[in-house]
């Protein structure tokens, strides 16, 4: 059955408000499967939000790109009006979704471009393009990228390689351009996280960061890229939960009226849709019951609530503030207007209603000319960011047969990038080693005592969301200072953060080699040990 979006004048208030929430599913098809259950409702709630309340979009985490394919169709057919389907993936479809292609993280393409100027922005497009081709293939229409914060804090333990740079300018010119290499295709793009969340030491998945920045500074810094990404035709700009006291001293962005109105849309000019963070974000609900966090978004200037921590009763307070006068029917019809028009451009009726046959056939793999260039993009992106020392690899094969390599990783429970056939693992074996394994959960890992005292250290360090650090733990970090008292390190590769790099640096000795790539999937693995390993 083929639909088209319904005349907004034949929408009830609560189907308007609706409209603009955003509930987040996980991307498996059964319940059994689901991994956040606080987070990510059974499917019987999931049907009702979007078949009787008619919520407006969903967000998709977990499953690989097979399941995706079928599981946004699914919703699709369970919506009462085309949904859209968004999903994290900064670093690639394949970042969040197993089997479609998983790219280096953005602040690898801005290495490359002090490499070699003006190649990044072909990287960078490339990006874009390759990004919203792969989201649309599964059902995505919405892609929560580009970021466009300029990471200047060394400390900062959530943006770190998510950013594109440091400056200003860097991260304007590649942001362009992977806006205008995903705008080849039918999809949305978000410029995150305004007015910018490079500068914190905290990370707003657990607290709410302060940014004393002067207005001059801020303008200065933290608004061109945002700038750059408006004037390059982003569809979205998503709010950072800050407290910024020059703009508002009460109100994180997300819930100012002073910034996301008087700030991103009077002063940035911006008329496109302006979606809140993740509201169940500890920097939120730390601080405001979440019915009453919704109301305040909407005021503030939001027209998507994403992941209210209750997205029935966020419907019932945004009713209710209406009926009482608080908000005024005009100002929810804004933000209906401005989702209808973002829905035109993504969910016409072909899209809305393609069948399973058809969006899995979308699915077959490219020619293999296709694949193989693919495939040598992203590793020409990982391998022109990787430092070398000048020690030589005849001493790391000498070595190697009585040698332990030991990965350190954030939380073995969580890592989507390492697995027993992971390259991590499986070329070092090759070479002899033994592997042994090391996390918060975990002691730090002492060499086996029939291992000769020789390792390879593989450290996988960068920022994520809830690490709340950007660097070592306590514990890695006596496990290197042990390593190096006692003369037992052979090589070192780091996984991640250049930050990280530049600490370690100056403690290694001349002669060890160190490998450095800012990915950590399994691409990046084999290019790193590589050349390690290979002639």
């Amino acid at each position: 059955m083929t639909r088209s979006l319904p005349n907004l004048d034949s929408l009830s208030l609560v189907e308007q408000v609706a409209q603009m929430v955003v509930v987040r599913a996980s991307g498996h098809l059964f319940d059994h499967q689901i991994q956040y259950p606080e987070w990510e409702p059974p499917a019987d709630k999931l049907r009702f939000w979007l078949e009787q309340l008619g919520v407006g979009g969903v967000i998709l985490l977990g499953g690989s790109a097979g399941e995706i394919a079928l599981r946004s169709q699914q919703l699709q057919n369970w919506a009462k009006i085309p949904l859209l389907v968004a999903a994290d993936i900064e670093e690639g479809v394949g970042q969040r979704f197993a089997g479609a292609t998983w790219l280096p993280p953005p602040m690898a393409i801005a290495a490359l471009g002090r490499k070699a100027p003006g190649i990044a922005e072909d990287y960078a497009a490339w990006m874009g393009a390759t990004t919203a081709q792969e989201a649309l293939a599964i059902g995505i229409n919405w892609v929560l990228a580009p970021v466009v914060d300029v990471n200047n804090n060394s400390n900062n333990p959530v943006i770190n390689v998510r950013a594109f740079g440091e400056t200003p300018s860097e991260v304007s010119h590649l942001a362009i351009a992977f806006i205008q290499g995903a705008k080849a295709y039918p999809v949305l793009t978000t410029a995150k996280h305004f007015p910018g969340h490079g500068d914190t030491a905290i990370d707003s998945h657990l607290e709410l960061p302060v940014l004393p920045h002067s207005l001059d500074r801020l303008r200065e810094v933290e608004l061109p890229p945002f700038k750059a990404a408006i004037t390059a035709g982003v569809d979205a700009v998503m709010s950072a939960h800050l407290q910024i006291p020059c703009w508002d001293a009460e109100q994180p962005a997300t819930l100012s009226q002073p910034i996301l109105t008087q700030q991103l849309r009077s002063y940035l000019g911006f008329a496109g849709l302006i979606v809140t963070d993740a509201l169940v974000m500890g920097a939120i609900t730390n601080r405001y019951n979440p019915n009453v966090a919704a109301v305040l978004a909407v005021e503030a200037g939001a027209d998507l609530l994403l992941m209210p921590l209750d997205p029935e009763g966020a419907i019932r307070a945004l009713c209710e503030a209406v009926n009482s006068g608080r908000i005024s029917p005009a100002r929810i019809r804004e933000s209906v207007e401005r989702i209808w028009l973002a829905k035109l451009k993504v969910c016409s009726p072909l899209m809305a209603t393609v069948d399973t046959i058809a969006i899995t056939s979308q699915l077959s793999p490219p020619s293999t000319t296709a694949k193989v260039a693919q495939i040598l993009q992203t590793t020409q992106i990982v391998r022109g960011s990787v430092p070398l020392s000048t020690a030589t690899n005849d001493k790391l094969k000498r070595q190697s047969g009585r040698s332990r390599n030991l990965i350190v990783v954030d939380n073995l429970l969580a890592t989507d990038f390492l697995d027993p056939h992971s390259p991590a693992i499986v070329l070092p074996a090759k070479q002899g080693y033994i592997t042994q394994l090391s996390d918060c959960h975990t002691p730090p890992a002492e060499p086996n005592p029939g291992l000769a005292q020789s390792t390879l250290l593989q450290l996988f360090i960068r920022g994520n969301p809830f690490r709340g650090s950007a660097g070592l733990t306590h514990g890695s970090q006596n496990l290197l200072n042990r390593l190096l008292r006692a003369n037992d390190l052979q090589a070192v590769i780091i996984y991640g953060s250049p930050y990280v790099l530049e600490q370690f640096l100056p403690v290694l000795p001349p002669e060890l080699p160190c490998i450095f790539t800012y990915g950590q999937m399994p691409l990046a693995q084999t290019c790193a040990l590589r050349k390690l390993f290979d002639p």
